[in-house]
């Protein structure tokens, strides 16, 4: 009778303790990482969240398509479980850098391309449908080199891309089938590169990336470069941001009118700015581009900024994750196995992150990771964890009835 009142009472107990962490299965299983490749090398460049819930990256592939590099666009569903994948490329390289899911419910790529075109490498605009088939593609770019890094629908249908052109910014905008409507040049003697562009309110344009900058001592190096302009690419002002070897990679608009900044900042001197190496650099900038504050981390360097729903920022670079509060001090950070180009903020507070993870010596997959609100990644699948429960609670109620029984057996004795 007091084994079964044992058994009864464990049972009780197990399915007690239990509740919660059935709660936490839930949970967890909105917690996941997926690689996507083949025999040969596959980097993710950029990625979307869809309409539909699931996600979209979009970079280059060395095991699949026509070429040595070709386009690479990856669907998958909101588990990360691959749905169809597509390539576009020719004989030669081709490497998207920006994507987006378009008002019609297709996708956009922006890269660079040296199979089409009139130059060594080319912007490259590949427009598709909801499934990938390319409905057209269009190339823009003279007989040098052109590096095509970031993409926007604008709010006439068009599209923007920003990038590089014989070491300038450049700025194309587009009519919604791709035809140039106009371009503009920005950047003096030294080298520029811009790597991200948003529009602004009154249908101007941002670009943030680097430029040259020589101080007194004759030392050159890269500053923050934020570029203004008109809503037909005319420069209203622009600002540098920066002491030692600094380029931006991100920038968004934030709630208050003003610009926020991201990327890497090279600290030559433990005195200015940071830890010392490379780091996480953010800069926030009111709507004139003058600094309000700056905040650095220590390892690495960002490529993807996001504007948190909580009124902060989130960082994503190497293979780092960085969340701070609305004045840049930091929350919390993380660090995964994989390198992230990609990040965004999903509906339920988490984070999803884009790039490449290691396979084995010298080849490397698309990775895909999604996160919780504190940007946890489960270390193995939810659907293990109830299992082990059940055997783990098992094993205790079986030991506690073996040890019951010696104890009545003793008793006898």
């Amino acid at each position: 009778m007091l084994s079964k009142r044992l058994f009864l009472a464990s049972v009780v107990l197990f399915v007690l303790l239990s509740l919660p962490l059935i709660s936490l299965v839930g949970a967890s299983s909105e917690m996941w990482s997926q690689t996507y490749g083949g025999a040969s090398s596959d980097s993710a460049e950029a990625m979307v969240q869809t309409s539909d819930g699931g996600y979209a990256l979009a970079g280059y592939t060395t095991s699949f398509g026509a070429g040595r590099y070709d386009f690479w666009l990856v669907k998958t569903d909101a588990s990360g479980s691959m749905e169809w994948n597509r390539t576009y490329g020719g004989a030669e390289n081709e490497d998207a850098y920006a994507l987006i899911e378009t008002s019609d419910g297709g996708y956009a790529l922006a890269g660079e391309t040296k199979s089409f075109g009139a130059g060594e490498y080319d912007f490259w605009l590949v427009k598709t449908d909801a499934l990938g088939n390319m409905e057209w593609n269009q190339t823009y770019g003279g007989k040098g080199y052109d590096y095509a890094k970031s993409l926007i629908e604008t709010s006439d249908g068009g599209y923007a891309i920003a990038g590089s052109k014989d070491d300038d910014f450049w700025l194309i905008k587009t009519n919604k089938n791709g035809n140039m409507e106009w371009n503009r040049t920005y950047g003096g003697a030294e080298a520029e590169c811009a790597h991200s562009l948003v529009e602004t309110s009154d249908g101007g344009f941002a670009l943030a990336g680097g430029t040259i900058v020589s101080n007194d001592a004759g030392y050159r190096n890269w500053r923050f470069w934020l570029v203004r302009t008109d809503e037909t690419g005319n420069m209203l002002w622009n600002q540098t941001y920066g002491v030692a070897n600094d380029e931006a990679y991100s920038l968004v608009r934030t709630s208050n009118g003003g610009f926020a900044l991201a990327g890497t900042t090279y600290i030559w001197d433990s005195a200015t700015l940071g830890a010392g190496n490379y780091d996480f650099w953010l800069v926030k900038t009111d709507g004139y581009g003058n600094m309000e504050w700056n905040q650095t981390y220590s390892g690495g360097g960002v490529y993807a900024l996001v504007a948190t729903s909580d009124g902060g920022f989130a960082l994503a670079g190497g293979s780092r994750l960085v969340k701070t509060d609305a004045s840049g001090s930091m929350e919390w950070n993380r660090t995964y196995g994989g390198f992230a180009y990609a990040l965004v903020e999903t509906p339920d507070g988490g984070y999803a992150l884009a790039g490449y993870a290691p396979i084995d010596a010298g080849t490397y997959d698309f990775w895909l990771a999604k996160t919780d609100e504190y940007g946890i990644i489960p270390e193995f699948p939810s659907w293990i964890i109830l299992p082990l429960l059940i055997t783990a609670s098992l094993v205790i109620i079986i030991c506690k009835q073996k040890l019951t029984q010696k104890r009545q057996n003793s008793n006898h004795i």
